[in-house]
């Protein structure tokens, strides 16, 4: 597929996604994850989630909780790359106070449609939700102190140019701080890709080692990749279920697929609150 083709492909099933939120819920990487898959389930604490409206966290399409671990600070401005439905920048801008703002960047007109509305409903007024690719981040450079995203950035077919514009966005000394579907070690192709049918990621996750090359080329430092969450021999018989081999092929894909926190920092000073 053609970088294009694998964009619309992503936008039309993120679209689908927001149009049938308020009845199904969502899923991890878009419509083509069965729901209660183990990269979905459990990402955010009750607590966390009591002043979200429920369209917000139904609307959650992530693969973990990069609010939680990117150690937002008062008065820091954020952005959120592939916004979705919100949840991740309403819980940002609630970390960075009325003295810091929170931006979301998304490119399916349905998905702004539902974060705006759940921004009303939330009642925060120190978020903005923005149009445009994240290959393309509509916001000039050196404008931001951290930027987040939760099971987007491998959704795209050019991740270079990505974590460029990341680089470029970012303050000196500002954090990238990104949930992702990340792959360790080699994994046999006919398992990758049952793997990221499963996961409905349609441009492919990095391997792990992979990232931290494309995150040192893009020119940032500090580059750690921490596993969140490890899926299993057990978590893969599910979309390996029609495979004659699916005993063997289990075990193949046992510990390979995993959602992880990535962090890295683009060097100069660090930024200020």
């Amino acid at each position: 597929m053609s970088n294009e083709s694998i964009r619309e492909k992503v936008r039309e099933e993120y679209a689908q996604a927001a149009r049938r939120v308020s009845n199904q819920g969502g899923s991890c990487c878009g419509a083509a994850a069965p729901a209660g898959n183990p990269i979905t389930s459990n990402l955010y604490r009750e607590g966390e989630t009591a002043s979200i409206p429920a369209q917000a966290l139904a609307a959650s399409l992530g693969c973990g909780n990069p609010t939680a671990l990117a150690e937002l600070k008062p008065g820091e401005t954020v952005l959120d790359l592939g916004s979705g439905g919100g949840i991740d920048v309403l819980l940002s801008a609630r970390r960075v106070g009325p003295a810091g703002k929170a931006y979301g960047l998304d490119m399916t007109d349905e998905m702004l449609a539902l974060a705006r509305d759940n921004q009303r409903k939330a009642g925060v007024e120190n978020v903005e939700f923005l149009k445009g690719e994240i290959e393309h981040i509509p916001l000039p450079a050196n404008s931001v102190d951290v930027i987040i995203s939760n099971c987007v950035i491998n959704l795209s077919a050019d991740k270079d140019r990505v974590l460029r514009e990341a680089f470029r966005v970012l303050k000196p000394g500002g954090r990238f701080a990104v949930s992702d579907i990340v792959v360790r070690g080699e994994m046999p192709g006919e398992i990758r890709r049952r793997v990221e049918l499963w996961a409905g990621c349609i441009a492919g996750a990095l391997e792990e080692s992979e990232y931290q090359s494309k995150l040192a080329a893009a020119g940032f430092e500090q580059i750690e990749v921490e596993p969140t969450r490890i899926y299993t021999a057990a978590d893969a018989q599910g979309f390996l279920a029609q495979n004659p081999d699916l005993e063997k092929f289990a075990q193949m894909a046992d510990g390979k697929f995993m959602s992880a926190f990535v962090r890295a920092r683009k060097p100069g000073a660090a930024s200020k609150s």
